[in-house]
């Protein structure tokens, strides 16, 4: 036994350096999936007009290249994340980034509206399936003491895409990359997915699938699809529309529906099938506050979309130069998801409590610059309450889905993902849909001459807004558990 022991030590030493590269060269390829897909849900605030002035079409389908994507990864990040479950991680993630690359080369050689749109909602059906996996892989790879590190990297990164989106795709637009004007923000993926695609298939470990048995739930699947439908299509173009009744009622109607999804999850589960989402975590009342949590703190955060909005609006700033001044907020981001990484294991949920506290200091700060300044605010003007609120938000990124999962046990990782990933997208469709509906009425009500002032006076009461639904989080992020999921052995 001794000398087992010892003989093989200097290879077993030399060699881990080696696996360690390895395991952080296959986590780039989960980190770069989730990138591309934050990168895609943004771009086309950039590309609208190009894509309009190239294609032609109404407004409304350039609100669908956005909302199809949307929707499809909002209704279908369920299935995504119980097919990770079903047939292993590694190969749904590699399905999802496959097809993801090819869809993105389907929009950038679009030659109607109608084929951007059908798209699009391909490529977010392939994204819901590519996004569920990247959890459950970082907990593949890592042992627990590596897995705050990775997060610690991970929480930077996304929180930086999700800022800088808008200000990439407006270079790449501008770049006009040979030749291909808008084309290049879709085509752009296709490097980038292959990339990540041989990256993925050579070094992310092969696990077995965690579920039970292998079968995918059809009738669930229409059932959940047609709740989310009915849930996420008013609240994506309601606002827009100016809510008309029918709108209102497949909002009621969507309750009934998700209810009977959950009891046909529990009837299934009891006759031996495979769920959707496993019922106990419907039964989890730490994870149901995580996913209330999640759709609060999500949809608090279009008061930040509000802003870019109004410098563009009221000020006439270009998407490019709005995306500029907001960069403060992304290095804020960037410089709080480091600092949360690193102490997410001591500090635990009370670091989303400091973060949504710094959150509405930072937007506070920004209604109180505006109030003195309107009209005459500049981009420095709002450079340091933006910081205070991009820290703020980057301390909450890191931990929070470590937090949420805490007690979601192996063979539940990619149904709960999922079903996070899902109302997550429901809370930012919430959100723009209520302080989007709060800003764009005061705008749309004004005429050409006071339109400035009217979008002035809708950021600020969008702003408290988002400081109301920041302060609701907060009371929720009591219900969550205290400590992180990284540094929990399973």
């Amino acid at each position: 036994m001794t000398a087992v022991a010892v003989l093989p030590q200097p290879a077993t030493t030399a060699a881990a350096p080696r696996r360690l590269r390895k395991r952080w060269l296959a986590f780039s390829a989960v980190m770069t999936a989730a990138v591309m897909d934050l990168l895609d849900s943004t771009v086309m605030n950039v590309a609208a007009p190009a894509i309009r002035g190239d294609l032609g079409g109404s407004y409304a389908s350039l609100q669908w290249m956005a909302a199809g994507y949307t929707m499809a990864l909002a209704v279908l990040l369920l299935v995504g994340g119980r097919l990770g479950d079903l047939v292993g991680r590694k190969r749904a993630l590699l399905i999802g980034v496959a097809g993801f690359t090819v869809t993105s080369l389907l929009c950038g050689l679009a030659v109607s509206p109608e084929m951007l749109i059908a798209s699009r909602v391909a490529q977010g059906a392939f994204a819901a399936v590519m996004l569920p996996q990247g959890f459950g892989l970082v907990r593949d790879l890592f042992e627990p003491d590596e897995r705050t590190k990775a997060f610690g990297f991970f929480g930077p990164i996304m929180g930086l895409a999700a800022v800088l989106g808008p200000i990439i795709g407006g270079t790449v637009l501008d770049a006009n990359l040979f030749g291909t004007g808008w084309r290049a923000i879709f085509l752009i993926n296709i490097p980038i997915g292959l990339f990540t695609f041989a990256i993925a298939a050579k070094h992310l470990p092969d696990t077995k699938p965690s579920a039970r048995k292998i079968s995918l739930d059809i009738p669930g699947l229409l059932i959940a699809s047609a709740g989310l439908f009915a849930l996420v299509y008013p609240l994506v173009q309601g606002h827009e529309l100016g809510w008309p009744l029918w709108s209102k009622l497949l909002l009621v109607a969507s309750l009934p529906v998700l209810a009977g999804f959950g009891i046909h999850q529990s009837r299934r589960s009891r006759n031996g099938g495979t769920p959707l989402i496993e019922p106990r975590l419907l039964k989890s009342r730490p994870y149901l506050s995580g996913v209330f949590f999640a759709v609060v703190f999500f949809g608090a955060m279009a008061g930040t979309f509000v802003l870019g909005m109004f410098l563009q609006v009221g000020l006439g700033y270009t998407p490019i130069r709005a995306s500029l001044a907001m960069a403060p907020w992304a290095l804020g981001a960037l410089i709080g998801s480091a600092v949360s990484g690193m102490t997410m294991q001591k500090y635990g949920r009370r670091l989303l409590h400091l973060g949504l506290a710094l959150m509405a200091v930072g937007l506070t700060g920004t209604y109180a610059v505006l109030a003195l300044t309107g009209l005459s605010v500049g981009s420095w003007d709002i450079a340091v309450p933006t910081l205070f609120g991009g820290i703020g938000m980057g301390k909450v990124f890191v931990p929070l889905f470590d937090i949420i999962l805490s007690g979601v046990r192996d063979d539940e990782v990619g149904s709960a993902t999922g079903m996070l990933g899902s109302f997550e997208q429901v809370g930012i469709a919430l959100g723009i849909a209520v302080i989007g509906t709060i800003f764009m009425g005061k705008v749309s009500a004004a005429d050409a001459a006071t339109r400035a002032l009217a979008a002035l006076d809708g950021t600020q009461t969008a702003l408290l807004a988002t400081i109301a639904g920041l302060a609701l989080a907060f009371a929720a992020g009591f219900l969550l558990p205290k400590s992180s999921r990284a540094g929990i052995e399973h």
